[in-house]
């Protein structure tokens, strides 16, 4: 005899038990311990890193002070130039490995960015205009002019960045900078390529103090960038090689003030203006192509070419490339 096709089988639930893939009934959950929610950036614990360092914090700002009353003596020229070094130097940290000779190239001609790791140099050029930008630098204020450099509106995230660091407000210019640098690399919105190369303009853009468009971190090494652990643990490393980088750049600026004052002297039997106007394109560039020297003299190309020859024959610059086409040039630092 067959066997009825309605008996329970040993894996059917019985009539009074509960179906086993249900959601339990909320009433007869047991309530599990709240944990309670965090800062994302701990407002306090900077507050105390700022008070534990605060005579590095007033060293590097008079040094800081310094740089920025040089700077406006040179004028916008050694910003750029300024720039222009920093970005190199973050192109180390990145990995891309850009040197000042490829970043004059393309700003010159538009050459580099062909090649395999062309993305380099233009991610570097990237930084070095926002590092020169005039662009207010409060948190919000740069967070949405990054984010308007490629084009994005994103308000909304500029708006959440600027909430986290809420806290971190009424600190240092150059604490607010760290912390807007750690954030930021935290951030996942970002391309994985893009970020850290982004944090370092917007911490550097808003570390900036008075007159100094940005504070250089990058010019004699990474330390400022690297550390980790806690608030003070990072933000020490921050002062600690961002000072080594300001008093880095002090130096160079002696050393062009002493080349500016040379070339002066050197080329004082020289007629025209070409000679003096390339000495000052010179001065606000690590390397100079012929093409940005023709716009910069408003001389033509044969001329400039031959007011380079004759600087060069007297020791002021050097040609760095090597090549007879494409050229480029460099003032002979002490």
């Amino acid at each position: 005899m067959d066997e009825p096709l309605d008996l329970p089988g040993p894996y059917d639930a019985g009539p009074e038990d509960p179906l086993w893939f249900l959601p339990a009934d909320p009433e007869d959950a047991v309530p599990l311990p709240g944990v309670p929610r965090q800062e994302l950036v701990a407002g306090e614990d900077w507050r105390r890193a700022e008070a534990a360092l605060a005579a590095e914090l007033a060293a590097l700002a008079f040094d800081a002070g310094r740089l920025a009353e040089r700077l406006a003596a040179f004028g916008q020229g050694a910003v750029q130039r300024l720039a222009l070094d920093e970005a190199a130097a973050f192109s180390w940290w990145t990995g891309d490995r850009v040197g000042a000779e490829r970043l004059a190239l393309w700003a010159s001609y538009r050459i580099g960015a062909a090649e395999e790791d062309g993305g380099g140099v233009i991610r570097m050029a990237w930084a070095a205009r926002r590092l020169a930008s005039s662009a207010p630098r409060g948190i919000g204020a740069a967070v949405t002019d990054l984010l308007g450099s490629e084009g994005r509106g994103d308000r909304e995230l500029a708006e959440e960045v600027a909430a986290a660091l809420r806290g971190v407000g009424v600190l240092s210019a150059v604490t607010q900078g760290c912390a807007l640098f750690h954030l930021w690399r935290s951030l996942e919105e970002r391309p994985d390529h893009l970020r850290g190369l982004e944090a370092a303009v917007l911490g550097a853009r808003v570390a900036g103090q008075g007159a100094l468009p940005f504070l250089p971190l990058a010019l004699t090494g990474f330390a400022a960038l690297t550390a980790s652990g806690a608030p003070e643990q990072r933000l020490q490393a921050w002062v600690q090689g961002a000072h080594r980088a300001v008093l880095a750049a002090l130096m160079a600026l002696g050393r062009l003030a002493e080349w500016r004052e040379r070339a002066g002297a050197a080329t004082a039997d020289l007629s025209g203006r070409t000679p003096g106007r390339l000495i000052a394109a010179l001065s606000a560039r690590p390397m100079l192509g012929a093409a940005e020297a023709e716009a910069e003299t408003g001389a033509s190309r044969a001329a400039v070419l031959r007011n380079l020859d004759l600087l060069e024959a007297r020791g002021l610059v050097r040609e760095v490339t090597g090549q007879g086409r494409f050229r480029v040039w460099a003032a002979r630092l002490p």
